[in-house]
């Protein structure tokens, strides 16, 4: 663990594994979600947009590989990073045909300096070929699959139009356990309905499942959703930024002190963002973490107490 961060970050657990700076580079494959095309719903969970949380680079006639590259150019200059991570990012990156699939991995991993897949999906969008293949590439490179699960229950999942309930997720985790594949699983902080308590007892479940890393991210309002739409009917308020430094604070402190911590909150496009404005200052964001954690003289796993989903 980063002992000056108080949390084990991802760039620590990539310098322990390859010794060098490593970076993701957010990939866009033209993929859909069965939440949009309706085969579950349409028009997605309410915090998403047409683009997915993704850089519509497909839409712009983009391969995969010619995203990598250009993502490599970029970030050896920026950051002198020696090696890379295919981040298939944009809406859910194993809802295709096996085959489809294999070739969009296969074109990723060709390219020089490509260490390893982070693949974004939904945990209802998994089953036996997709993980084999998944668990194919661990061989020689590095998996990690990121489920969106966002919150344990099911009342907000609900309310969220997410489209599957938290056994679902469960059952996902089961299924990927055991094949070489990391498993990191991202929950949004201040999402309708939930106060601290329900916080808190998501990132108890999701300690007590074991799980290799966490994407932490802020509820953010942007436009052309039906988040917006609530938050312009007065129906939804975002969390100021020092009440979500200190949710961060609290789930840090109840996940094991060995479970990667891939971000502490969003990168929203400036463009697109209706609320709240704050979250566009991520460096305040995270110096504010760093501080409270220090202030409370806390560390990641402090408030960890076991696997066991009882007693939530």
């Amino acid at each position: 663990m980063n002992t000056d961060n108080r949390y084990y970050d991802l760039n620590t657990y990539f310098r322990e594994r390859f010794g060098c700076r490593v970076q993701k580079i957010s990939v866009d494959a033209g993929l859909t979600c069965p939440n949009r095309d309706g085969t579950i719903g349409r028009g997605g969970c309410i915090y998403c947009n047409q683009k997915g949380s993704g850089t519509g680079a497909y839409a712009r006639g983009l391969s995969v590989s010619q995203q990598i590259r250009s993502g490599k150019a970029f970030l050896s200059r920026r950051y002198r990073a020696k090696k890379f991570i295919a981040y298939f990012q944009s809406f859910t990156n194993t809802y295709a045909p096996v085959d489809t699939l294999a070739g969009l991995y296969g074109e990723a991993l060709a390219v020089k300096d490509v260490v390893g897949l982070s693949i974004g999906t939904r945990p209802d969008c998994v089953d036996e070929p997709v993980l084999s293949l998944l668990e194919s590439y661990t061989k020689d490179r590095l998996v990690w699959i990121e489920y969106g699960l966002q919150s344990m229950h099911d009342d907000t999942l609900r309310r969220i139009q997410r489209g599957h309930d938290f056994h679902c997720f469960t059952d996902a985790v089961a299924q990927t356990r055991g094949r070489g594949i990391q498993i990191c699983t991202h929950l949004i902080l201040g999402l309708p309905g939930e106060d601290r308590n329900r916080i808190r007892q998501t990132a108890r479940a999701v300690a007590a499942l074991g799980i290799d890393g966490v994407k932490l991210h802020l509820l953010y309002v942007v436009k052309g959703t039906p988040l917006e739409r609530l938050y312009r009917q007065g129906r939804y308020t975002c969390l100021q930024q020092h009440d979500y430094v200190s949710l961060v604070c609290d789930v840090l402190e109840r996940l094991p002190a060995d479970m990667v911590i891939h971000r502490l909150t969003g990168d929203p496009h400036r463009e697109e963002l209706v609320a709240p404005r704050w979250s566009l200052n991520k460096s305040q964001t995270l110096d504010l973490i760093r501080k409270t954690l220090a202030q409370r003289n806390a560390r990641q796993g402090m408030r960890f107490h076991g696997t066991s989903l009882s007693g939530l």
